[in-house]
């Protein structure tokens, strides 16, 4: 039996992909940071909707200002993400720059072995050096 976890993240994966190419659409005619903006706007209204629709009243008593700190600078460096995605994708090609961002994977995979001291085996250095190779194969002319 496949993990939960693992069809979440490939549901995830699917609609990311829809994400950059409606949203490279949504882009004629305006601005990178205009786009940027709009979305953003629906994603809060959409993630809201989300919030009380399933978190139960009880769990925001669990909140610790590390939850607070460490989520904070999650959505600092999302906003970041996002900006600079928005800025590659007005005028780059969809499918580079979804891989080039896809290359994110490198950098978490360093992280969570410097910062949360995951093991990183064999297998996923592979797979990291694969992408990586991806990554140069594609953005190299």
């Amino acid at each position: 039996m496949i993990d939960r976890w693992i069809i979440y993240a490939f549901i995830s994966m699917f609609f990311a992909g829809f994400t950059s190419v409606i949203a490279k659409q949504g882009l004629t005619g305006i601005s990178a940071e205009l786009g940027l903006s709009l979305r953003t706007i629906f994603v809060f209204f959409f993630i809201i909707l989300f919030a009380i629709s399933t978190i139960a009243q009880s769990e925001i008593s669990l909140l610790r200002k590390e939850n607070f700190f460490w989520l904070g600078l999650s959505g600092a460096t999302t906003a970041l993400s996002w900006v600079f995605y928005y800025k590659a994708l007005k005028f780059g090609d969809v499918a580079t720059v979804a891989l080039i961002d896809k290359g994110s994977v490198i950098v978490a995979i360093l992280l969570a072995a410097l910062i949360l001291h995951e093991t990183i085996t064999l297998r996923i250095i592979i797979g990291a050096c694969l992408m990586m190779a991806g990554l140069l194969v594609i953005t190299t002319k």
